[in-house]
């Protein structure tokens, strides 16, 4: 897991944007490629989905960045609980029935703590 440095940003939507595009330049390096960012379905009561990715075998990867200050109450990773899940699952369904076809996918996680990223692959299923 790298260190990452963050320059004090104004706004929590500052510090948001700043671990989206750690956790984007992370992806790219493995080899993944952006397809959509902040993917969002119409209406109040959606999803949204931070980076649609698709990576080097074809599958389509639904990544969710969470950025926390410390570890308390679980960490970043704690933070995607059930709520969220499905709010990311019916995001990506609508992603898929908008663009078409079943293709394979998979929903990953991207946690960005004062101590690091961390990529979890398949942190959570559509069930």
């Amino acid at each position: 897991m790298a260190t990452l440095f963050f320059r004090q940003a104004s706004t929590t939507k500052a510090l948001g944007d700043a671990a989206e595009d750690a956790a984007l330049a992370h992806l790219h390096k493995a080899g993944l490629r952006v397809l959509e960012r902040n993917y969002r379905t119409p209406g109040r009561g959606g999803g949204e989905i931070d980076l649609v990715m698709r990576s080097p075998d074809g599958t389509v990867v639904f990544v969710e960045v969470r950025r926390r200050a410390d570890s308390r109450f679980g960490g970043a990773a704690a933070s995607v609980g059930g709520d969220k899940q499905r709010r990311i699952v019916f995001a990506a369904r609508h992603y898929l029935l908008r663009h078409g076809g079943e293709p394979a996918c998979r929903f990953d996680v991207v946690t960005v703590q004062p101590s690091g990223l961390e990529w979890i692959q398949g942190a959570f299923d559509a069930g």
